[in-house]
């Protein structure tokens, strides 16, 4: 069995903290993101992604991938994958 490493990407990725309401019109514009209200005062986004309809919570990093696609990624497992870029 071989070992492979991931390759080192940039990614730009924005943390959801319901103030950023207009974040569906500007970093993911385009994408069929919707902020949704009926879940939490706050609201979740809704993210349609390849594997599904993802839910971003307050306190999620929305991450633009490689093609530009977005999806949701929890704080924990955020700093885990990601360190900043100079």
């Amino acid at each position: 069995m071989s070992k492979y490493r991931k390759k080192p990407v940039v990614i730009e990725a924005v943390e959801w903290n319901g103030a950023n309401h207009l974040i569906t019109e500007t970093f993911m514009k385009g994408s069929g993101a919707r902020i949704d209200y009926s879940e939490k005062q706050l609201g979740v986004i809704k993210i349609p992604t390849l594997e599904g309809m993802m839910t971003a919570s307050i306190g999620d990093f929305i991450i633009k991938g490689v093609n530009g696609e977005f999806y949701p990624v929890k704080p924990d497992i955020f700093e885990k994958t990601y360190e900043k870029a100079e």
